[in-house]
């Protein structure tokens, strides 16, 4: 009985993989020969490529057997073709988004939609940057307006510093310009913008023929030496203004009246003669001794000012009637004068006050100079224990002080019984002591009293220190306030700088303030509490805050207080 003819197979037909070494040979047949042998051919290509297609990539062939895997004898699998979906693949190529056109954009942004969003937000912007502007104008036109800085020189930024004797500054063995550049830096520790050097010029005691004001005086120094000095001092930013009182040696500074011509005509040449040099400035003493004093110091004021406005002239007198100073200022302008104005006092608080303020209102607008005399020492004029109250005064007061060597340290001028008063020795150590015997303390020393931040002189680097920076003490307003029956107060006030309060106890009693503003001008008040800067007494503890309402003062205390501006 024939065998049944296999059914037709829904799937791709797989033939299995046979070695090629088990049919290969030189006496091989294939299945079938004759007519067939062409269709098998090309059945068995198909099947064989299939075959290597299986080998090549079997990792690519899907593992399912439902999508095509047959099994053949012995249970094993086998992958099957790799059927490609292309109707699913369009579909996710026409899905992909690839943007607008050019075309499509331009259409879409001519839409009425988007054309009124556009200039919605242009509006909105313009209102928005007009607004800022409008809010940055406002707040510009009614923020207070600074006040325009006055002009102001050299002197008017610091303390001038007098040294007449150049051999007993420097102590006791030697004195002269070359030895005057050690001290240099020490001027510089003292933040003085200046100092007073001499007379130091050719004198024959009351010759006037030979007196010389353009020759220094050959136990000082040469020419050579004062260039040097002066370069020195141009490096450290220290002015140096020369005395040219012509008979500092004699019994009248200006000789005799009818010398006076021939005094003239000197001082003119000697002026031009030193600005050329470099100097800085000028001084002349006892002006109250020169006949027409007011028109000579125009005529000198003129020949400084026109070489330059930065240079200066002062003159001093011994005079402390207001009047008599008053009239060597009439001709002249940015002339400071020293007197001994302030020396006219009983040392009260009501009594220096009155001294100041008569002093201001007099003045007006000309820039003043605060001194107790044209040369001497504060020792000279001033008790030991308002020394510091002193220094203090000097140094917050609208103007320019002018100190003496010495001052510092309270320096005293002693004379020898049945000697006239003479210049006194700068105490630098215990070896500048008139003798040996060790009795003087070592706290009345530049060296001593430099390693005591209690000291006068630690005080009065502080004082100089702030005179110089803050604009408020610098060129600020000055009103008087009401105060206790022996205290001296005042503000100094600038723009919307900080301000400044000056509270001075003259008495020798511990006092309240007892400070009233209604004095002080319209938008100006004083503040519940101030800080404390420093206080002449060394006990206070300083950067604190103090009630005004409670402020008590020691005797002899004054205070340096600030508070900040309030709109």
């Amino acid at each position: 009985m024939d065998p049944e003819p296999p059914e037709p197979s829904s799937g791709v037909d797989s033939v299995p993989h046979q070695p090629p070494s088990a049919h290969s040979g030189p006496g091989a047949q294939g299945p079938s020969a004759g007519g067939n042998s062409g269709t098998m051919s090309q059945d068995t290509e198909v099947d064989m490529k299939e075959v290597e297609l299986n080998e090549v990539e079997p990792e690519k062939q899907p593992m399912n057997a439902a999508s095509g895997a047959v099994v053949v004898a012995g249970g094993a699998e086998k992958n099957g073709l790799v059927k490609i979906k292309v109707a699913d693949d369009e579909a996710e190529a026409e899905a992909k988004f690839t943007g607008l056109s050019k075309e499509e954009l331009l259409k879409v942004a001519g839409s009425p939609g988007w054309v009124r969003t556009r200039w919605a937000l242009l509006v909105l912007f313009w209102l928005g940057w007009l607004g800022m502007l409008a809010g940055a104008v406002v707040i510009i036109v009614r923020a207070p307006r600074c006040r325009e800085l006055p002009v102001q020189s050299w002197w008017h930024k610091g303390a001038l510093y007098r040294i007449g004797d150049l051999q007993a500054f420097q102590g006791r063995d030697a004195g002269d310009l070359a030895g005057l550049k050690g001290h240099l830096d020490y001027l510089s520790t003292l933040k003085v913008k200046g100092f007073v050097l001499g007379p130091i010029h050719k004198n024959q005691k009351d010759d006037v023929a030979g007196t010389n004001l353009e020759q220094i005086d050959p136990t000082l120094g040469s020419k050579e030496d004062f260039d040097s000095l002066l370069q020195s001092a141009r490096k450290k930013s220290i002015r140096v203004i020369l005395d040219l009182t012509p008979n500092y040696r004699g019994q009248n500074p200006w000789f005799l009246p009818d010398e006076i011509g021939t005094v003239a005509t000197k001082m003119k040449d000697a002026l031009s003669f030193w600005l050329q040099v470099g100097v800085d400035g000028f001084q002349v003493r006892d002006v109250g001794n020169l006949t027409n004093a007011s028109l000579f110091l125009a005529e000198w004021q003129n020949i400084t000012k026109s070489f330059s406005e930065d240079r200066l002239l002062i003159a001093g007198t011994e005079s402390s009637d207001l009047q008599q100073i008053l009239s060597l200022l009439d001709s002249t302008k940015d002339l400071l004068v020293t007197s001994s104005y302030l020396s006219n006092s009983v040392f009260t608080g009501k009594h220096v006050e009155f001294l100041v303020t008569q002093y201001l209102n007099t003045m007006g607008s000309r820039w003043c100079s605060w001194s107790l005399s044209q040369a001497g020492l504060l020792t000279s004029f001033v008790p030991a224990q308002l020394l510091r109250l002193y220094q203090l005064l000097l140094f917050t007061l609208p103007g320019t002080p002018v100190f003496s060597y010495g001052d510092e340290i309270g320096l005293e001028a002693a004379a020898l019984p049945g000697q006239p008063v003479t210049a006194p020795i700068m105490l630098w150590d215990e070896s500048s002591f008139p003798d040996t015997s060790g009795s003087e303390s070592s706290n009345v020393t530049v060296k001593g009293q430099s390693e005591d931040p209690g000291s006068l002189l630690s005080l009065f680097r502080r004082l100089s220190d702030q005179r110089g920076k803050e604009r408020s003490l610098l060129h600020g307003d000055f009103h008087t306030l009401e105060s206790g029956p022996d205290v001296f107060s005042y503000v100094r006030q600038w723009d919307q700088n900080e301000r400044f309060l000056v509270v001075l106890n003259f008495g020798d009693v511990s006092q309240p303030a007892r400070l009233g503003a209604s004095s002080l001008p319209a938008g100006t008040s004083l503040p519940a509490t101030v800080d404390l800067l420093l206080s002449t007494q060394p006990g206070r503890k300083e950067s604190t805050s103090l009630e005004l309402e409670h402020l008590t003062l020691e005797p002899h205390e004054g205070l340096l207080l600030h508070f900040p501006y309030v709109a």
